[in-house]
């Protein structure tokens, strides 16, 4: 049987766990707050109980030893068949008898308190006083055993009903007050629990709000608090609001990326099905009819691999770490302005690099700069005129590479300033031109993806200038 139980043990206790773990957060911290506040509850009405009992209990103490001094005093060369007071009615203050070392020189009326043995050895002087408890006609009573002189010992009595009431009052008052402390225990631990976890039943809420709506746009509310005395729930529901906030940005970048796309697709699919149509009745066209419908739909095509590449590389996140190496940047900055002059024959374009820059690294992808580096130059050339040079000038600012391009065009408007690196965006004066508008957005991206910092501002005496800082690891790095 022993063994039975304790197989059963572990097996209960697991399921105890389980039980308690299925429990919602809610009812479990209601049930601590509740038992912890029932237990403090319960223990101080224990105590309280206990520290009255034993000062009631002294009380009466004291009264006795006053009452048995009086009485030594009285009746300390009485003869031992002394006895003060009614014994049997407990109706005096206190009652009184001596008590011989013998039992021989008892005397002859019977005892009307208990003698024992103990009381023998008090009269003998080998035994201290001691209190005891009794009934006597009926009554609780309370009784002093002292020794008295040589041969004697004193017994005194006392009611000790009222100090029993008093008692079991104290005992039934606390029991209502720990019952009551339990009853508010329990309020207190569904308050604590409900007011404690009210910004996580927020936080939940909106979460199942954004997983039904599909909308970002929900937020948790919080307290108004002063800033650095948020309490830790209220710092994740903060956390939580900005994470709703990145990711907010993140799908309206997402939709207007595609919204944009579609639109900047429209025209060029649409000029691509056409062109595809005409060769289709090639029977029907001429020969230069012919040769300009494929002219026409090879342009197009490259249009169209330029801006899917472009969208490509603006859906693309930060490269990985395993591809980041230590790039020399003036090898880059060269390599792109040798393959602008190839794809711009008829522009200019003049380079100039520092000594200390050329030397010194970057942490990048050599592809991703050299695109960066690309479409900077080609939005250059496009808004150059002809007979005037495209600038590019690389420098070693203290802890950056700084690369500057600059064009001698028409410059950028100041309502345009602001937008120059948005996707999709076109000046005005730049709608006719070629090109999708991402150029510049994802030279943006890849330069933050860098960490560097590309800005464009006006160029002094006309042009626009773009200006590229990105880290260096220090000259001569490997």
């Amino acid at each position: 049987m022993t063994g039975v139980r304790r197989s059963r043990e572990p097996r209960d206790t697991g399921r105890h766990d389980r039980w308690l773990r299925r429990r919602p957060l809610r009812t479990r911290l209601t049930m601590a707050a509740s038992v912890a506040v029932a237990v403090v509850v319960v223990a101080v009405c224990g105590a309280a109980f206990l520290v009255i009992r034993q000062q009631l209990l002294h009380q009466l103490d004291l009264h006795l030893t006053q009452s048995a001094r009086l009485a030594a005093q009285q009746y300390r060369h009485e003869p031992l068949g002394v006895v003060q007071g009614e014994c049997r009615y407990l109706a005096a203050p206190a009652c009184a008898q001596l008590v011989p070392v013998r039992a021989g020189d008892d005397p002859a009326k019977p005892y009307l308190l208990p003698v024992g043995p103990a009381t023998r050895e008090v009269a003998a002087g080998i035994r201290g006083p001691y209190y005891s408890r009794l009934t006597l006609a009926g009554h609780p009573a309370r009784m002093l055993t002292t020794p008295l002189g040589t041969g004697r010992a004193l017994q005194v009595a006392v009611r000790s009903d009222t100090v029993d009431q008093g008692v079991r009052r104290a005992a039934g008052l606390l029991g209502v007050v720990g019952a009551i402390g339990v009853v508010l225990a329990g309020a207190l631990g569904s308050w604590v629990a409900r007011t404690g976890l009210a910004p996580v039943s927020r936080l939940t809420a909106t979460a199942e709000r954004i997983a039904t709506t599909r909308d970002a746009r929900h937020r948790i509310e919080l307290p108004a608090e002063r800033a650095g005395r948020e309490d830790e729930i209220t710092r994740l529901a903060a956390s939580f609001n900005t994470m709703l906030d990145e990711l907010e940005k993140s799908v309206t970048a997402q939709r207007r990326l595609v919204a944009d796309a579609s639109h900047e697709l429209r025209t060029p699919l649409t000029s691509l099905r056409t062109n595809a149509e005409l060769l289709v009745r090639s029977a029907q066209l001429t020969d230069a009819q012919r040769e300009r419908a494929a002219a026409a739909l090879a342009r197009q095509l490259r249009e169209v691999t330029v801006l899917v590449n472009d969208l490509i590389e603006l859906a693309r996140e930060e490269e990985p770490d395993p591809l980041i190496e230590d790039v020399r940047l003036a090898d880059v900055v060269v390599h792109a302005a040798d393959a602008a002059r190839d794809h711009w024959p008829d522009m200019t374009f003049a380079l100039c690099v520092a000594p200390q820059a050329r030397t010194s690294t970057v942490a990048g992808v050599p592809a991703r700069l050299s695109r960066l580096l690309s479409s900077l130059l080609d939005n250059a050339a496009k808004y150059s005129p002809p007979g005037l040079p495209v600038e590019v000038r690389l420098t070693a600012p203290a802890g950056h590479l700084e690369v500057v391009v600059r064009d001698h065009g028409p410059g950028i408007a100041e309502e345009d300033l602001p937008h120059v690196f948005d996707r999709f965006y076109r000046a005005r004066s730049a709608r006719a031109l070629p090109g999708s508008g991402l150029g510049l957005a994802m030279a943006r991206q890849i330069a933050r993806a860098h960490h560097a910092d590309l800005t464009a501002e006006h160029a002094p005496g006309g042009g626009a200038l773009f200006r590229l800082r990105i880290p260096t690891q220090g000259p001569g790095a490997p």
